[in-house]
């Protein structure tokens, strides 16, 4: 009995300890928060539950727009417009929703949802076919974007409806959880989990691995990568459609979304070469980004060196992986 028992204890640890492995860096990054979720609280003891309301609120759009980053770094590429569909997408939601009824609003998500996906696939569209890189593609269509938000609004204005409002301010059932944090779980769920899965989500991460590989294996190269962009497209609509919903307006100018979203996936520990890295690691990236300027608040430091922070995690974290697959190489 004994010997069997001693026999299956280690193929039942055997799963375990490959999955720690395999997601060290996030584990890391989990404990390195609770650390400084922990520091937070001796620097400053009043932080509480409205703390972490405030800071879920925060996040929320920063990690969607994440998110979406994520997809498309892990199929290869990069998008720098972002935060500008985000603003396209909040100011036509806050402007159509302005004094309409609460069913019209539905209409109206459904129809940002839609049109954040176009947005993403026309960005996709023009990097395939034009075969003009990824980063000159999405910084010019940044800027179209930008131009199409300050066409809807000039100043920031609009109003939402009043159930999208009540969808991301406050507690679910307790108070120490946030509806902003149930709202995220919930939409990357949904959609992360189904597409990690599925034969799309593996056509991303083979692309990103080796395009040449990919080709020959049946992937379709082009269509997989207009649907990544498109499916980032939409993570910037659902992050613009929280925008409005924390703010309760839309504001045409882009927020500071774009590269704190390509520190946070470079942080989370998704390859900027494709093809490998997830989301969970990413969006504990953002909370930690966010929790590094609340902290500079508490400690009556300036909350601009949090940008310099972000761009020296950047460059350690690159330079760790540029050694590892050095390493790698050599091995």
């Amino acid at each position: 009995m004994t010997a069997v028992s001693a026999t299956a204890a280690p193929s039942r640890a055997t799963p375990l300890a490959a999955a720690a492995r395999r997601n060290a860096w996030t584990l890391g990054l989990f404990g390195f928060l609770v650390v400084l979720l922990a520091f937070t609280k001796i620097i400053n003891p009043d932080y509480g539950v409205a703390g972490l309301q405030g800071l879920a609120i925060a996040v929320l759009p920063l990690a969607l727009a994440t998110v979406g980053q994520a997809i498309v770094v892990i199929a290869g590429g990069i998008d720098l417009s972002v935060a500008s569909m985000m603003a396209l997408v909040a100011v036509i939601t806050a402007s159509q929703m302005q004094g309409q009824s609460p069913e019209f609003g539905l209409v109206v998500v459904a129809g940002v949802l839609l049109f954040g996906l176009l947005l993403g696939a026309i960005n996709g569209s023009l990097i395939v076919v034009t075969r003009v890189p990824d980063i000159v593609v999405t910084l010019a269509m940044s800027f179209v974007w930008g131009g199409f938000a300050l066409l809807v609004l000039n100043t920031p204005g609009g109003k939402a409806v009043s159930w999208l409002r009540e969808l991301v301010l406050g507690p679910v059932g307790v108070d120490v959880l946030p509806k902003a944090l149930v709202v995220l779980v919930v939409l990357v769920g949904v959609i992360w989990i189904p597409l990690r899965r599925s034969r799309l989500g593996l056509s991303i991460y083979a692309i990103g691995s080796n395009r040449l590989a990919a080709f020959r294996s049946g992937v379709a190269v082009g269509r997989t990568k207009v649907a990544a962009y498109a499916l980032t497209g939409l993570f910037a609509a659902l992050g613009g459609l929280s925008v409005v919903a924390s703010t309760g307006i839309g504001d045409p100018k882009p927020g500071p979304y774009t590269l704190p979203a390509v520190a946070a996936v470079v942080l989370g520990g998704v390859s900027l070469a494709g093809g490998r890295g997830g989301i969970v690691g990413p969006i504990i990236a953002v909370v930690i980004l966010q929790m590094i300027r609340t902290d500079m608040t508490f400690l009556n430091l300036d909350t601009n060196l949090a940008v310099v922070f972000q761009g020296l995690i950047l460059i350690g974290v690159v330079m760790i992986g540029s050694f590892v697959q050095l390493r790698r190489g050599r091995g």
